[in-house]
């Protein structure tokens, strides 16, 4: 098991483009890290690999308490075997890390903070209905790298009414606070969420893909010349910060994920928790895991490993396809890139299948034309 996932449904409010599993009542917090500790004893057993990655995810993580980040830890390192080199991460909103709150958390066994910025503009933080203004997101990251060498934040482009200009000021900031790991993420309009409805009804200006993508193409252009390496397609990092939690799903390595709404991988087989806190709390309560499962086909892990390789600077590698899949596989695969090869949205390089800068934000259409939609 190359990580554990731990999923912390909990938010102060609710982010107007978010569609994950959370819940604005903290009513349940405790009961749920009760929960939480209990899935690790259930689950210990599916375990047999040293455990290098620990993320806690969300949801706000942050909200959790030391006390309660210290009852999760005590489970897993009593009957998990974890590396003494694992890369911890815990989530965290700018609202939450004062001063107290980062000094304590550096004294825990987390070694990585990943901060959910968004932006450092005022009117794109109201837009986006966060818990946190700019001058809070400047001050904790301030802080926070006096006491974490590896601190990850996150930004948001393509934002309604965000210039360029506007985007470049927010690459800047976070390069100047010479923080080691940026993720940025396309603003996307998720089904059923609050920014769907502003902008069906008009509030709110609608997405514009054109400005989305100049937003990326300056994003590529000022991380690399500032030494940052685009080794995913929305993460980039200086020598030696990968998120090596990210890394390892891309590269298809095996997962437990714990809490509700949280995914589980074991090379075989995938599985999610129910998105109810009450049905997980109650459920894990008796012992039963909540979860559902998917066995995955030989289809299914082939179009997964183009799906993630093709995000990556490692690409999709023709040996491996022909090693693990078979000569139809690889011959399927090598026809069906003819054309973006042609039109320079793919490269060859020796044994690797790569996205080119020119294909770089046409990549999801790119790996569907490689998809197979029936076995071979």
């Amino acid at each position: 098991m190359a990580g554990i996932y731990i999923h912390i449904p909990f938010c102060k409010q609710a982010c107007h483009y978010c569609d994950f599993h959370f819940s604005t009542s903290l009513k349940k917090k405790s009961e749920l890290v009760d929960a939480i500790c209990k899935e690790l004893l259930l689950r210990k057993d599916e375990n047999k690999e040293i455990i290098q990655t620990i993320y806690f995810g969300g949801g706000t993580p942050s909200l959790l308490t030391s006390e309660e980040l210290k009852k999760i830890f005590n489970v897993i390192y009593t009957n998990y075997l974890v590396s003494e080199t694992a890369e911890i991460t815990l989530e965290a909103n700018p609202d939450d890390l004062i001063k107290d709150r980062i000094l304590s958390l550096s004294k825990s066994p987390i070694n990585r903070l990943s901060i959910g910025v968004q932006s450092f503009f005022e009117e794109d933080l109201q837009l986006m209905n966060r818990a946190h203004n700019a001058k809070e997101a400047l001050e904790c990251i301030k802080i926070a790298v006096s006491h974490f060498e590896n601190i990850s934040i996150d930004l948001i482009y393509g934002i309604p009414e965000m210039s360029s200009e506007r985007w470049k000021d927010n690459l800047q900031f976070a390069i100047n606070l010479e923080v080691p790991h940026l993720s940025c993420y396309a603003l996307t309009v998720e089904p059923k969420t609050a920014l769907e409805h502003l902008i069906k009804t008009g509030v709110v200006s609608p997405m514009d893909d054109s400005m989305a993508e100049r937003h990326y193409n300056i994003l590529l252009e000022l991380t690399e010349k500032e030494g940052f390496e685009n080794y995913e397609f929305s993460n980039f990092s200086k020598p030696n910060f990968q998120s090596q939690n990210n890394t390892a799903y891309w590269q298809g390595k095996r997962y437990l994920g714990i809490g509700p709404s949280a995914h589980s991988y074991d090379g075989n087989i995938r599985s999610w928790n129910v998105s109810n806190n009450t049905k997980y709390i109650k459920s894990i309560e008796l012992g039963v895991l909540p979860s559902e499962k998917e066995i995955l086909s030989k289809m299914d892990k082939y179009n997964e490993y183009i799906m993630t390789g093709l995000r990556t600077k490692w690409g999709v590698s023709i040996q491996k396809i022909e090693y693990i899949f078979g000569d139809k596989y690889r011959d399927y695969l090598l026809e069906q890139a003819k054309k973006s090869l042609k039109n320079d949205l793919l490269s060859l390089d020796k044994d690797v299948l790569l996205i080119t800068k020119k294909g770089r934000f046409l990549g999801d259409g790119i790996a569907s034309d490689l998809f197979l939609t029936a076995e071979i």
